[in-house]
Parts: C-alpha cells; sequence; structure tokens
C-alpha cells in the first residue's frame, strides 16, 4: 500500500500541484480510509520528501553506473548526458516534480535536498573538470558549464511526450551530441575584438 499511495501522490502532485493536493485526495483515490495514509506517513510532506529523496538517489545511482561504464572522460560525460535525459524522460512526473516543489519541503528535508542535489553536480562538474585539464573539452568556467548542461538536459521532463515522433533513445542521442560538440570546440563562438577600426 505503501507504494500505491507513493505512485498516485506522484499522479496527483503532477495533475494539480503539491499544493492544491489534499490527504483526502489521495486517499480516496488509493480506495482507503485518510486515517490509513498516516500508517504509513507522518503527513503529506512526508510523501512530497519520500519523492525528492527517492528520484534524487535514483538519479545519482544513474549517473554513476554510467560513469563506472566509460573507459574514457569523453565517454563519461555522453553516458552522463544520456543517462540524465533519459531518467527525466522515463520519469516524467518524478523529475518534474523534484524541480518544481522544493518549497513544499520543512527546513531540514529541504536542506538534505539540495544537498544531494549539490553532490550530484560536483560529479558532473569533475567530469566537465578532467576533460578540461586533458584538453578534451575546452576550458570555461567547469560551474557555468554544469548548470548549462544540466539544465538543457532537464527541460525535456517539461515538453516530452511519450507517444512524440522520436524516442527516448533518440533525445538523448540528440542532446549528447549537442554537448559534446559544444564542449569540444567551445560552442563555435569566437571572440572578435570590440576596439573600433582606426579610420583611413
Amino acid at each position: 500500500m505503501k507504494e500505491t499511495i507513493n505512485d498516485v501522490s506522484i499522479d496527483l502532485f503532477y495533475e494539480k500541484g503539491y499544493f492544491a493536493t489534499s490527504v483526502s485526495e489521495i486517499a480516496k483515490r488509493c480506495g482507503i480510509q485518510k486515517a490509513s495514509i498516516y500508517y504509513y506517513y507522518s503527513s503529506k510532506e512526508h510523501i512530497l520528501y519520500n519523492i525528492h529523496k527517492t528520484t534524487l538517489d535514483d538519479l545519482t545511482d544513474y549517473l554513476k553506473q554510467g560513469v563506472a561504464a566509460a573507459d574514457d572522460v569523453e565517454a563519461q560525460l555522453r553516458n552522463a548526458v544520456r543517462n540524465h535525459v533519459h531518467f527525466h524522460l522515463t520519469r516524467q512526473k518524478e523529475t518534474f516534480i523534484a524541480n518544481s516543489e522544493l518549497r513544499g519541503l520543512t527546513e531540514d528535508h529541504y536542506q538534505n535536498i539540495v544537498a544531494k542535489r549539490d553532490e550530484y553536480e560536483r560529479m558532473v562538474q569533475q567530469i566537465i573538470s578532467n576533460g578540461c585539464k586533458q584538453a578534451i573539452f575546452a576550458k570555461e568556467d567547469v560551474k557555468i558549464l554544469s548548470y548549462a548542461i544540466l539544465t538543457l538536459c532537464t527541460s525535456g521532463a517539461i515538453w516530452f511526450k511519450p507517444n512524440g515522433r522520436l524516442s527516448v533513445d533518440d533525445i538523448a542521442g540528440i542532446y549528447e551530441k549537442f554537448v559534446i560538440r559544444g564542449l569540444k570546440d567551445g560552442g563555435g563562438v569566437k571572440i572578435f575584438s570590440q576596439t573600433p577600426a582606426s579610420e583611413p
């Protein structure tokens, strides 16, 4: 029943938002009494925290698997990008909630989730940093690069349609090529001097 409560809550939080969903609605859709919810969860916020924690833990494990399976830094980042996109598209509801409902957490739970998110970001930053040091990727600010890549790869959870034109693997492959190509040539951006040309 705990898993059912979790799954139903994910559906309702995704459909209506965390704050607009009541414990009574969760219980009704589960087909149980409201009091039964509290046997498994101490509060609605506890359900939300569990969704956040499980989602981030699973995402981090997925990243670690991809890194472990790679032979070099470029392959590590390719796998990281692919896995991040794949995870966000195949677990669209959970990742959408995890990225949009942080305000519903208590301070302690919020800090715990932020710490997990920071750990994930540091792992991605380490891959990028190693690639820059080995001259595989163009040297730029590693933190900014990581934020740009993760924001880009997370955005699919907003617009992805399971029955759309491209498969999850197709989309993940497009993101992978786009990110790697950008890192290898610095995004193809050329900086020109802003000094005005001298008068003839």
